[in-house]
């Protein structure tokens, strides 16, 4: 089964009849079939604004970093924060990427979670601890671990595999 894309019309070579629509529709098998020119905004140390459904039915926007492995997008979050939670109970999330040089160039992402890894799981929870500490070094490139746990407690990371359900782009990068 493939992602579905929607590549919306955008304004970076001019004005156009019916722009800021969708303009092609397809489907791709893999993230790493992806135009590289929204496949970069992924791979760059840009943060991404996380939407998750909160406990009143509105989206709860939160600004993070953003990782994936193959054609898993990855969340990892402290457990206890309420966001964790919320993900528990709505399972679905969106994430929008945009290029911070240029904001009519992004592409966000409908995903759902297909399992939860807690760092403390013993078959797995190293994993969820080095996806941490690479993503740490991505976006902060100092040091070896990720240096912004709260001191106050023993704070515990989940990971949140998730599935692309679609992904929508637009624009160019320059």
């Amino acid at each position: 089964m493939g992602i579905k894309l929607a590549k919306f019309r955008d304004v970076a070579n001019g004005l156009q009849a019916g722009q800021f629509a969708v303009g092609d529709r397809t489907t791709v098998n893999s993230i790493a079939d992806i135009d590289p020119k929204y496949k970069m905004l992924m791979d760059k140390p840009f943060a991404c604004v996380m939407a998750v459904m909160g406990s009143d039915g509105r989206p709860n926007l939160t600004p993070m970093w953003f990782d994936y492995d193959g054609d898993k997008v990855l969340v990892n979050v402290a457990s206890h924060r309420t966001k964790t939670k919320w993900i528990r109970k709505t399972p679905k999330i969106t994430i929008v990427i945009v290029n911070p040089a240029n904001m009519y160039h992004w592409m966000s992402m409908k995903v759902t979670v297909e399992r939860e890894i807690l760092e403390d799981d013993a078959k797995e929870g190293a994993w969820v601890t080095s996806q941490l500490n690479r993503i740490w070094k991505k976006y902060v490139g100092q040091g070896e671990e990720y240096g912004l746990r709260d001191p106050s407690i023993n704070e515990r990371r989940v990971l949140f595999v998730c599935k692309v359900d679609s992904i929508a782009t637009f624009g160019e990068p320059g």
